[in-house]
């Protein structure tokens, strides 16, 4: 056999290797993405603990799994349980996207008007635009069932469908991902409190959030 024809497999998996490193050194050291997509039951995420489940299970297909994650999602007082607020989920910062991108230094950075959070910035954990008002289908509506600074609604206010149990009761507060809304108001184009869903099955399907411009998505952030 010639020598050279034991260098072709050689010399293939070394041109592979240098395409894919750089990719994959991204990810490992990403610790913020949007999920590029849902559990697929509406508002119904099994929990608090079924989407930091989701979270989890994207970050390791990317190649981020050796990390804790957490999903940004408040629920509110029921049963005997206190509210649970997202800014209290995640870690202290800073988080970066699968790009390298910092979107944030600190709990109080991300929630301030100089986050970097935008359409170019809240990637999926597999570095991909999310779509935006203005594309098809349109997927910006997140899932946060939030206030502006990060707490969960009062009880009795249901923002989270059920606290992320429910695809049939209740309403979600969802974020703009590229915080552009239909109005020039600061709310429509807040990255974690727009507006609540709606839809005709009354705003927890999958079917009531793709209507509004949204597909179940959520943010998922590293626990420090």
């Amino acid at each position: 056999m010639h020598p050279l024809v034991n260098l072709v497999p050689t010399a293939c998996f070394a041109i592979v290797l240098a395409a894919t490193s750089p990719v994959m050194a991204q990810s490992s050291s990403m610790t913020f993405f949007v999920t590029s997509n849902g559990p697929g039951k509406g508002g119904d995420l099994g929990g608090l603990a079924g989407a930091d489940k989701h979270c989890q299970l994207l970050a390791q297909t990317a190649g981020a799994g050796a990390k804790t994650w957490h999903a940004y999602l408040s629920t509110h007082a029921a049963g005997g349980q206190p509210a649970v607020n997202a800014k209290d989920r995640i870690g202290k910062g800073p988080w970066q996207n699968a790009k390298g991108v910092v979107i944030a230094k600190d709990v109080a950075d991300l929630h301030s008007a100089g986050n970097k959070l935008d359409k170019q910035t809240a990637l999926s954990e597999k570095g991909e635009v999310i779509n935006g008002r203005g594309d098809t289908p349109n997927r910006h509506d997140v899932l946060t069932g939030s206030q502006p600074d990060g707490t969960a609604f009062a009880a009795g206010d249901d923002r989270t469908c059920k606290n992320w149990t429910s695809s049939t009761q209740g309403a979600a507060m969802v974020g703009h991902s590229d915080r552009i809304g239909l109005r020039d108001d600061d709310a429509s184009k807040s990255w974690n409190s727009s507006h609540p869903s709606r839809g005709p099955d009354g705003g927890c399907s999958q079917n009531d959030l793709k209507s509004t411009g949204g597909d179940g998505l959520f943010y998922c952030f590293t626990v420090n």
